[in-house]
């Protein structure tokens, strides 16, 4: 499903209006009315129920006019609050406000923190409130006046729906800019915008419902797409096994190298993922001394025992084996448990720079690239990385925080810089490729925040390159069964507790329901309804 950013949907409108000849006021109408559709259908009120309208001073406001026409008509008591100097509106939004002016609706202004004093009263006395307040234009704080206004909504305790955007969340980043609503139904217009799907905005939004307003196809696709949420169409065609006569050498071989002392669960992780996507063969490089562990936790890959440091991690004395083992391998897969101990990232460092296989790079692997500009310069469109914002920022010098503040810009920014491809963990993991396309994940929840599951994720993508599939279409795929397998989990035993050892044996019969174009879930995903279609 494609999502857009605010500056692609302003140049539809634009494009819609000025080249197709469609009026805006027309764009208007249907979108007021699309609303009051889902409003109804949505909250389903009583004859006689009581609704707010909150008017800005722009398009937003305009929607919420119309809004306020239809609502009327349907037999709900309408107040619409008009949040600034009437005198000041114009265009299509004060064509709409005359007309139900001329219906004799009940119309107070409020420009400023004194009238809103006066009439926010109506808040306590309504049923519902409609937030037109501010659109997707939003590129700066809210401060004052409209500061206030926003947090007396969200502590009203009325239901609330927002036009096309909750006012005070930024459409392309999901930040909340300075104060936003917090909206029991958000209708948007033509597209998702990105911001809706993201933390936090995509708790802010309630239920996300988008509704055709009248933009022509052939305008939207004179917008190249970037961005979209992930959906199994994306990859089930590489789910689906076409021969039966195949055997494990044609499932691929994957080479993996991680674990350290203290950490042979990260092998194993990586291995059991890997092996649960259906890759034919297994081969795990370990630490000497803990080769053994690993022979008694894995039966079905296969251990090398490699030269170690003194503390038990990959020493750079195993280089040249490393690259005899990458002979004949279809994937690799480095850095799970490996340790930051400095002999082994300098080894991790200068197999990157040296391997031509397609690989996968996590955890201790990120850290060794690091601030090592050299290496860096070595990524291309064979490496993934898989990196948690910590890492993320470790790798561009930003605090995870700045990472988290924009996850879209620093993903899919460091994946054009690099040209690598790039998945951002976290909630709504971000996929990010060199040619710029962006994906949002929807799958996933709180039960993936416990150790390990990265390991897990690792192992699922390696896998898949192991099997031949393209770059993206492993990222994906990966991504996507790996949050699912977590939302499977969720249902039968909650959020918390989950094993990410008990993730993998969930990915076989996933990949089997998803190429039979079965949904495994009892009921709708979390993110269905988050951008139905109504």
């Amino acid at each position: 499903m494609r999502l857009v950013k605010a500056d692609e949907m302003q140049e539809m409108d634009r494009l819609t209006i000025h080249e197709m000849g469609i009026p805006g006021a027309v764009l208007m109408e249907n979108a007021g009315r699309g609303s009051v559709r889902i409003f109804l259908e949505h909250f389903d009120p009583s004859p006689g129920s009581c609704a707010v309208v909150l008017c800005g001073p722009g398009n937003n406001g305009g929607d919420g006019y119309v809004m306020a026409r239809y609502l009327n008509n349907a037999g709900i008591r309408i107040i619409v609050l008009v949040l600034g100097k009437a005198g000041r509106i114009s265009g299509d939004a004060l064509t709409n406000l005359k007309i139900i002016k001329r219906m004799k609706m009940d119309i107070r202004e409020a420009p400023g923190p004194a009238e809103w004093r006066k009439t926010r009263r109506c808040l306590a006395d309504c049923d519902y409130i409609i937030d037109g307040i501010l659109g997707t234009g939003l590129n700066s704080s809210v401060k004052g006046y409209y500061s206030r206004v926003i947090q007396d909504v969200n502590s009203s305790g009325r239901p609330v729906m927002s036009i096309d955007i909750p006012s005070g969340l930024n459409s392309d980043t999901g930040q909340e800019m300075g104060a936003a609503i917090r909206a029991d139904l958000t209708v948007t217009f033509g597209f998702p915008k990105l911001g809706q799907m993201l933390f936090p905005g995509a708790d802010l939004v309630g239920r996300l419902a988008r509704i055709d307003i009248g933009i022509p196809d052939m305008v939207a696709e004179r917008i190249i797409g970037q961005y979209s949420m992930l959906e199994p169409d994306d990859f089930v065609d590489l789910l689906r096994d076409k021969r039966r006569d195949i055997h494990k050498g044609d499932r691929g071989h994957l080479l993996i190298l991680a674990g350290s002392t203290g950490k042979t669960g990260a092998a194993t992780l990586t291995a059991m993922g890997a092996l649960r996507t259906g890759a034919g063969l297994v081969t795990i490089g370990i630490p000497k001394s803990l080769n053994s562990i690993l022979e008694a936790k894995l039966t079905e890959a296969m251990t090398v025992p490699l030269p170690e440091t003194g503390e038990g991690t990959l020493s750079l004395k195993a280089k040249g084996e490393i690259f005899r083992l990458m002979e004949g391998k279809d994937a690799l897969a480095i850095g799970p448990g490996l340790s930051t101990n400095p002999e082994t990232s300098t080894l991790v460092k200068e197999i990157v720079a040296g391997c031509g296989l397609p690989m996968v790079i996590d955890a201790d692997g990120l850290n060794a690239l690091a601030g090592d500009r050299r290496t860096m310069k070595t990524l291309d469109d064979k490496k993934i990385l898989t990196p948690h914002p910590g890492e993320m920022g470790r790798l561009m010098g930003l605090k995870a925080s700045e990472v988290q503040d924009d996850r879209v810009g620093a993903a899919s920014g460091f994946s054009k810089a690099h040209g690598c491809y790039v998945a951002l963990k976290g909630a709504r993991t971000i996929i990010a490729g060199p040619g710029g396309e962006v994906y949002l994940n929807p799958t996933g929840n709180p039960a993936l925040s416990s150790g390990g599951a990265g390991d897990v994720l690792t192992g699922l993508i390696s896998g898949f390159l192991a099997r031949g599939w393209p770059m993206i279409g492993a990222l994906n795929a990966g991504v996507y069964l790996h949050g699912l397998a977590a939302d499977l989990l969720a249902e039968d035993m909650g959020g918390a507790g989950v094993l990410a050892g008990e993730l993998p044996d969930l990915i076989p019969g996933l990949m089997d329901a998803l190429s039979r174009n079965e949904w495994p879930l009892e009921g709708l995903p979390p993110h269905f309804d988050l951008y139905q279609q109504l």
